[in-house]
């Protein structure tokens, strides 16, 4: 996945910046939080219909994203909370994007983008929900491409080459097959999961009549 050729690529440097910072003491979550306010920064000029600038933040944004972990690991501060608040965050910056987009297109009345945006909104926060939700039933394994590393990579270049619209069709459809895959996936290993005690509990049955029957006839010689 895109995730793991960009973390192969920029290890290096990241933990390059997020040794210098880890220095200063700035707190892994500032560094969260900072990520949040340019993100939100990119959405008023999305909705402003700026898009070449909502992208140059969203690069910084997601600069930002990549240097909490490392800056916790090296302060020593990784916790629970850190990786819970880091999830909310994301999913509030996902949301704030799409809606300078939506703000945009309402006010040059592109109904049918207001719409598309909508629908890619949708599915990329279903993607983590559909995630995160089958991680809560069984161990699933990451299925699906339009994870939220290529959806902001894909956004950043739609707003550099202004082509968002087309960025807009591809997030809408490729995003909501994704959760539909995870879906088709989690209830195949559901499935598996609950079949497999089936299989195990006849036999399990079987062996004990005897003993039961047994342990009858034994009680009944007592009386």
């Amino acid at each position: 996945m895109l995730t793991r050729t960009v973390g192969r690529w920029l290890s290096w440097p990241i933990e390059r910046i997020a040794a210098l910072l880890a220095r200063t003491g700035i707190p892994p979550n500032v560094v969260t939080w900072s990520a949040l306010v340019l993100n939100l920064w990119a959405t008023v000029f999305f909705a402003a219909g700026r898009f070449r600038a909502a992208a140059g933040l969203m690069v910084l944004a997601g600069l930002g994203d990549l240097l909490d972990g490392p800056v916790a690991r090296r302060q020593g501060r990784v916790s629970l909370f850190g990786g819970f608040l880091e999830s909310i965050l994301d999913r509030y910056a996902d949301l704030m994007l799409f809606l300078g987009l939506l703000v945009y297109y309402v006010s040059v009345n592109r109904f049918l983008y207001v719409v598309l945006a909508c629908i890619a909104m949708a599915g990329a926060v279903m993607v983590s929900y559909a995630k995160a939700r089958a991680q809560s039933l069984v161990a699933v394994e990451d299925v699906g491409f339009w994870e939220r590393p290529e959806r902001l990579v894909l956004m950043i270049l739609g707003g550099l080459f202004n082509r968002m619209a087309l960025v807009l069709w591809i997030i809408a459809i490729g995003a909501n097959i994704t959760v539909v895959h995870r879906i088709l996936r989690t209830w195949k290993q559901t499935k598996s999961e609950h079949e497999a005690p089936q299989r195990f509990r006849k036999p399990v049955e079987q062996s004990a009549a005897p003993v039961a029957n047994l342990l009858t006839r034994t009680a009944g010689r007592g009386r």
